[in-house]
């Protein structure tokens, strides 16, 4: 398989920092779509979630990632002790997402599970695949919301964290999500960004170990 990967022009949208939540312990925001949430390797690729989170909150430290083509909530910890907190609830998966995508053709049936083992597929980096035999457990639950115009409308909660989950998981099942530059192909492609939003994330505070439920809306 050759890499569909089109050549990478970083272009970060200029847009506001949107904070959802912030305390003493933790900092929740918007990500946009576009942007890095931690820098590349290359100078220009410096600008990113991370770094703006850091410029308005200088002790900010990383709890977790989306896809550069994912938008959505994000936490970050804004003291050390909250920082292992928060990923041990994401290593326990006491941390519940919900993702809502946009997907190519009409789903059948109201709900479903996918449990397929993911890894690299190193020739083609960073893209992932299936695989049996050294794949990592990968399970995600979804759940049809409606059928738009010969594309579906679905939440997807994933149980497991593996890099493009949901992504690989969606094309296996025939419905990859509209827009992904990695994953879709021909008119499925064909849409100005990854139709893929973490629209909301339950957790525990690090300060007291209250639940607590965050949500960003949905901008597709």
């Amino acid at each position: 398989m050759s890499n569909p990967n089109p050549p990478f022009d970083y272009a970060p949208p200029d847009s506001p920092l949107e904070v959802i939540h912030a305390d003493d312990a933790i900092v929740l925001v918007n990500k946009p779509a576009g942007l890095l949430s931690v820098p590349g390797k290359a100078e220009h690729l410096d600008d990113c979630l991370l770094a703006r989170v850091q410029a308005a909150f200088p002790t900010a430290l990383l709890v977790h990632r989306l896809d550069l083509d994912t938008s959505g909530v994000m936490v970050f910890a804004l003291a050390p002790h909250a920082q292992r907190h928060l990923n041990l609830q994401f290593e326990k998966r006491m941390m519940k997402k919900v993702y809502v995508a946009r997907v190519w053709g009409e789903v059948a049936g109201e709900t479903g599970a996918i449990d397929l083992p993911l890894c690299v597929d190193w020739p083609n980096r960073p893209l992932q695949h299936v695989n049996w035999d050294i794949g990592k457990p990968a399970q995600t639950e979804w759940r049809r919301v409606r059928i738009e115009d010969g594309t579906t409308r679905m939440r997807l909660y994933p149980l497991t964290g593996r890099s493009h989950q949901l992504r690989v998981h969606m094309r296996e099942i025939g419905h990859p999500i509209l827009g992904d530059p990695f994953y879709a192909t021909g008119a499925a492609r064909d849409y100005p960004r990854l139709m893929l939003h973490a629209e909301s994330l339950k957790l525990r505070h690090p300060d007291g170990g209250k639940g607590m439920l965050f949500r960003a809306p949905v901008p597709f």
